[in-house]
């Protein structure tokens, strides 16, 4: 026993590094162009505090003893409450507060809905490209991911899914408006999945982290007017985009009251109780900050205007997509992914992520496509970044 090997679980070591982490690496090992600023695109996080009137209230919420100790597993009531009412109107569909689990940050929600469908071996769909994170987590949880590929204009391809699905396929999931790629999947493609789970027993979870940035005002979908989504739909959101909470890590799931029954154990193992200043941070912004986050909307928006009116003339570079956060570009040469992404540090102190952070190492298409997330920069800045893109030589 003196000589016995200290083994770390292979399914952690054989699980990727987390992207972000690993880009703001190649910042710090990396040569840049001294001549310009670092232009860091890599990762979608507002870097501007909260609106003033939050941060009022946050420095309040340190008076009561209640920001300080542990609160409910699944949430502040009141937020739940808010939530309920708040989701109600916006999807025009009734939903109870025992249907809300608040959690800390979208990332735990969506651990949280794995944990409670899928177990070691099962099988998850996910389209490609993928969001890193759920992938990640799959694999820790060594559940396998069926990759389901995307058409021509970024949208799942519906007419592949029976082929992916056996007895161990537990669930279809969707990130819309799009990580990494900014789409908005349209409403029939979301109705013809939730028709497609119903008739083949599988569950949807659906990430509507950036709902809040979408082009379109209203309902994104009609999946809670279904009279039977409490059996198979599984919503979640993230907090940390609309308000600029991302460090006080709030997010929730809704789902039936029978699936948070469970959701409450894993919880009660991980957190305990989510952020209690953070909630009711969040509790204040649905209150309070509506007139906030339709300008932050606007603001998005005309970003992306401007991205894709001064994304012109530049060599062998196309955008695919955008949407919410996020552009996603096509280059077409022969250099790969990371030797373009490498270029672009040394030549314009420019960071994005390549393509194939999202997907199988074996899916050449991602050697060719890059996210930026633009939405945290100013016009100015925007039209900075596509002059850098535009000055480097691309030969």
């Amino acid at each position: 026993m003196a000589n016995r090997e200290f083994l770390l679980s292979e399914l952690l070591t054989n699980t990727s590094t987390p992207p972000v982490m690993e880009a703001r690496r190649w910042i710090d090992e990396g040569k840049l162009n001294p001549a310009l600023s670092l232009m860091n695109l890599s990762q979608a996080a507002p870097i501007k505090a909260p609106p003033q009137e939050l941060i009022d209230d946050i420095k309040n919420s340190l008076n009561s003893i209640s920001s300080h100790t542990y609160g409910s597993v699944l949430g502040l009531n009141e937020l739940r409450t808010e939530v309920s009412k708040k989701w109600t109107a916006t999807y025009n569909a009734g939903i109870h507060p025992n249907e809300v689990a608040i959690t800390s940050g979208c990332n735990q929600a969506f651990c949280t809905a794995i944990s409670i469908i899928a177990k070691p071996g099962d099988k998850i769909i996910l389209p490609v490209p993928w969001y890193f994170n759920h992938k990640m987590w799959l694999d820790i949880k060594g559940i396998e991911v069926l990759p389901l590929p995307c058409t021509e204009n970024l949208e799942p391809d519906i007419n592949q899914l029976q082929e992916l699905v056996d007895q161990d396929t537990k669930a279809l999931v969707l990130v819309t408006p799009n990580n990494p790629t900014g789409k908005e999947y349209s409403e029939e493609v979301l109705t013809k999945c939730a028709q497609f789970v119903k008739e083949n027993s599988l569950f949807l979870i659906v990430d509507e982290t950036y709902k809040d940035f979408r082009s379109e005002k209203g309902a994104p979908h009609n999946l809670f007017k279904i009279s039977d989504w409490r059996d198979w739909y599984i919503h979640l959101y993230s907090f940390s985009k609309s308000y600029r909470l991302t460090g006080h890590r709030v997010g929730l799931m809704i789902s039936s009251s029978r699936y948070l029954a469970h959701a409450e154990k894993f919880l009660d193992t991980v957190s305990i109780c989510p952020n209690p200043i953070g909630q009711k941070a969040a509790l204040f912004g649905l209150q309070k900050l509506d007139k906030f986050l339709s300008d932050e909307r606007d603001k998005i928006l005309e970003r992306q205007v401007t991205l894709l009116e001064n994304f012109v003339d530049i060599k062998n570079w196309q955008i695919i997509s955008s949407g919410a956060y996020f552009a996603y570009l096509r280059y077409e040469a022969s250099n790969s992914a990371q030797k373009v992404v490498e270029k672009m540090l040394l030549e314009a102190s420019t960071l994005i992520l390549p393509g194939t952070m999202f997907g199988p190492k074996e899916d050449l298409n991602l050697q060719k496509t890059f996210r930026v997330a633009f939405a945290n920069i100013e016009n100015s800045e925007i039209i900075e970044f596509c002059n850098r893109l535009r000055q480097i030589d691309w030969k």
